[in-house]
């Protein structure tokens, strides 16, 4: 007879609870804020779940790096675009740049694009052309849009519908319900990011708890738009886990179960394949 081995010598198996998978559908990792820790701030990104990002441009100087950036880390994708708030940036020579490297990089998407009636001073004719010269590039490449609007969201659906667009984000979305709609209507997602985590963005709030949920990314626009838990600190993509918990909270269901969903919503958006 084979003796039993005593059951204080069997040690129980570990069970360790994979991480939900998460993409920060708007992130700028390229810029000058992360240049002292870009490397640990991917690594705690990652070891948090969060393995995929979109890295937007906002000014043709910064497209070498930012590409460079993309082709070094796996994991990021970059968008290629002109931002309305540095307009005094852009030039019509970064329209033809912008073609070249759309045709050569094939980026994931033009962005961050679009119109902003918040800050003044910036002219609005000129933003209205930067932006309908970029929203023809991705109708003739099939590109998805990555939208920046704020205080303008009459005005860039009116731009939008003159385009056949495969749709895209909003980022960062502050609009109405009605509005939310439209975009959803145009084929477009809608981002949410670190104000979900704030009590007082009480519109905000209402809007990402009632519409569909196929509709809704996240985001965390990093360095800006920190959570609540960080405020005041430099926002980073390892946060991104706050906002899918806010979100959560506020449908009323687990953040493991919205992860699935939230994740294919990004894929979606932005054209991927799981």
């Amino acid at each position: 007879m084979v003796a039993c081995p005593q059951a204080t010598t069997m040690k129980p198996m570990r069970i360790t609870e994979k991480p939900m998978e998460l993409f920060d559908s708007h992130c700028h990792l390229d810029v000058a804020e992360f240049d002292a820790d870009r490397a640990a701030v991917l690594a705690r990104a990652r070891a948090a779940g969060v393995g995929q990002m979109v890295v937007p441009a906002v000014a043709a100087a910064g497209w070498p790096a930012l590409l460079a950036l993309c082709r070094g880390e796996a994991g990021l994708y970059p968008a290629l675009g002109l931002h309305p708030l540095y307009l005094e940036r852009h030039r019509e020579a970064d329209l033809v740049e912008l073609r070249r490297l759309v045709e050569r990089e094939r980026p994931l998407a033009i962005g961050e694009i679009g119109l902003d009636y918040f800050v003044a001073g910036l002219d609005r004719g000129r933003q209205q052309w930067l932006f309908e010269q970029q929203l023809a590039l991705a109708e003739e490449f099939r590109l998805p849009v990555l939208l920046h609007v704020r205080k303008a969201h009459d005005p860039v659906l009116q731009t939008l519908r003159r385009f056949q667009l495969v749709g895209g984000i909003a980022h960062a979305f502050n609009g109405s319900a009605q509005q939310a709609q439209h975009y959803i209507e145009l084929g477009f997602k809608l981002g949410f990011g670190g104000m979900l985590t704030y009590e007082r963005s009480t519109k905000i709030r209402a809007l990402a708890g009632e519409l569909p949920l196929e509709a809704i990314v996240l985001e965390t626009d990093a360095p800006d738009m920190t959570p609540l838990l960080h405020h005041g600190e430099r926002n980073s993509p390892e946060y991104l886990p706050e906002v899918l918990q806010a979100l959560a909270q506020l449908r009323g269901v687990t953040a493991a179960a919205l992860a699935p969903q939230l994740l294919a919503n990004t894929l979606d958006a932005l054209g991927m394949k799981k």
